[in-house]
């Protein structure tokens, strides 16, 4: 389980860069962390590493934004707001084509009994000032991008 302090938001968005390069279509990302934390930093990075630019941005009122591109899509979710399997449904979040493409999912807390088996977890806790404590669980086939 790789763990990664950065120092910086810059930082940040490099380590999730890097993990962006390995993500395969059908990989499910599910973020814990609080307000602030810097999730939609750690999406930028992701969306740079998968080839899409880095105009990110928090999905909170949208619920959804769609990155696209020529090989893949992200969908970033925010689930803030959503508690229940019926509010879930509501989203359409079922009617995303989650097989082809990456889902990023903030507030992930909220659904974890609805996601499947072999998301990726990433943790994102403040330490002091713009250091990150960034975990990430999953089946160590993100390890060479630390190493």
């Amino acid at each position: 389980m790789p763990v990664i302090i950065t120092n910086s938001p810059q930082e940040t968005i490099e380590a999730a860069r890097r993990l962006g390069t390995l993500l395969r279509p059908g990989d499910m990302i599910a973020y814990t962390g609080g307000l602030g934390a810097g999730k939609t930093t750690f999406t930028r990075g992701l969306a740079m590493g998968l080839g899409l630019g880095d105009s990110v941005s928090s999905p909170t009122f949208a619920l959804v934004n769609e990155y696209r591109g020529e090989q893949i899509n992200m969908y970033h979710f925010d689930m803030y707001r959503i508690n229940s399997e019926d509010d879930l449904e509501t989203t359409g979040f079922w009617d995303y084509d989650f097989e082809n493409n990456v889902a990023v999912i903030e507030w992930s807390e909220n659904i974890m009994e609805f996601l499947p088996g072999n998301v990726i977890r990433v943790s994102i806790e403040p330490l002091d000032g713009d250091r990150r404590k960034i975990t990430i669980e999953e089946d160590d086939r993100f390890a060479s991008a630390w190493n």
